[in-house]
């Protein structure tokens, strides 16, 4: 999916690795964003340099995504990076699909597993539509390819700028298994993108 036609960001990376605790959640920031009419995800491209988290649990690829507050029940397909080295995000014509950025952690590992999905399209709100409304302590299930489903507690909620978007906060190693679902949000610019993305943070419920 070319750059100019899905909206994503290309950021100059510097490769900072964070370990982002659970005991310090983000700030939730402008719950009441606006939501124009059609744009896609969008996310900073992953910190290239940054080494890969340790394995943890079994390696399998999410399939089905489930997040009772928001009424999502979808299907999750692998993704990577785009020729540019932006990241993939589902087609335009799959407004109800989630990508996990294959690239990373799968859900269940050390580290954070990454799934983007669509706002909104021309034909209506998409999957993550109403991501901004889920609040800290909602469930959010993942069922993967064999069969097993793993569980997360969100966290809290970031609304950032796009142009200073938090690369290495967002995809950077972590001593436990987390989740973040990315999206878009703010207002649409001139330019014809939106001018924000959305982040929810998530840690994984043992025991």
């Amino acid at each position: 999916m070319p750059a100019a036609t899905a909206g994503l960001l290309a950021l100059v990376l510097s490769g900072v690795v964070l370990d982002q605790s659970p005991a310090n959640p983000p700030v939730r920031i402008s719950a009441a964003a606006q939501l124009p009419a059609d744009d896609p995800a969008s996310a900073a491209e992953p910190p290239p340099s940054s080494p890969p988290p340790p394995a943890s649990g079994p390696v399998s690829p999410p399939v089905r995504l489930s997040v009772p507050r928001i009424g999502v029940d979808a299907p999750v397909a692998a993704g990577g990076l785009n020729a540019d080295g932006t990241v993939e995000t589902p087609p335009m014509n799959q407004p109800g699909q989630v990508d996990w950025y294959g690239n990373g952690p799968a859900p269940g590992q050390v580290g954070p597993a990454v799934l983007l999905g669509h706002i909104n399209t021309t034909k209506g709100p998409a999957v993550f539509a109403r991501l901004l409304d889920l609040r800290q302590g909602d469930r959010i299930d993942i069922r993967r390819q064999d069969g097993s489903t793993v569980s997360y507690r969100v966290r809290g909620l970031g609304q950032y700028a796009k142009t200073a978007f938090p690369t290495a906060l967002v995809y950077g190693n972590t001593s436990t298994p987390q989740l973040r679902l990315i999206t878009c949000g703010g207002t649409l610019a001139s330019n014809g993108h939106y001018t924000d993305n959305i982040v929810v943070y998530a840690d994984l419920i043992t025991g």
